[in-house]
């Protein structure tokens, strides 16, 4: 298989494990809805419906009975011009990690070979953008630690307060704060909302 594909768009998957078989295949904001957390996590469909503001997303559920139910709730909370849906094909099987088959004896995202998930992926990537994203954007967590919000004293306080102004819900890891800020906001946006020159 070739080298990961650059994905400009957020990706949203059910589980971690989905993902971490994703991270193998492409470069991209991988998120996850924690399965039917979604349904009760009202933070993660506001950081999901924010993003969509902004951005498409790919949406990749299993082709099971769950998976359906889940990517249908995703499209009654964001525009469906603003999703672009991928499908994964049904197949029968068990996840090498699982001791038992799952409800309907199917595949998921993770059992899926990592050739047909690159497939799947190469009509969306985007060689031009990952060649530019770093220069377009360079905003990392040292600006984050410069900023104090992280690492340091109040910086989990400062994080939130920081989210809310964006319209992100507050209790977001660094790391996904980040991901989600530089696709909202440019680095000089960034410097401004913090009250620093860029």
């Amino acid at each position: 298989m070739a080298e990961r594909l650059y994905i400009p768009y957020p990706v949203i998957v059910e589980g971690r494990y989905d993902k971490l078989r994703l991270e193998s295949v492409i470069e991209a904001q991988i998120l996850t809805t924690d399965g039917f957390g979604i349904f009760n996590k009202a933070e993660k469909a506001q950081l999901f419906r924010k993003l969509a503001e902004r951005t498409p997303i790919v949406v990749l559920t299993d082709s099971d009975g769950a998976g359906k139910l889940i990517r249908s709730h995703l499209t009654s909370m964001i525009p469906p011009d603003r999703l672009i849906h991928l499908y994964v094909p049904r197949v029968a099987g068990k996840e090498k990690r699982k001791h038992t088959l799952s409800a309907e004896g199917v595949l998921g995202v993770e059992g899926m070979e990592r050739d047909l998930l690159w497939r799947l992926f190469l009509p969306y990537a985007n060689a031009d953008a990952a060649a530019t994203r770093a220069k377009e954007n360079r905003l990392s967590k040292t600006d984050f630690y410069l900023d104090g919000l992280t690492g340091g004293e109040g910086s989990a306080a400062r994080r939130d307060a920081f989210a809310v102004r964006l319209g992100l819900p507050a209790g977001m890891t660094p790391n996904a704060l980040l991901a989600a800020v530089r696709v909202l906001c440019t680095y000089e946006e960034y410097c401004a909302l913090v009250g620093r020159e860029g």
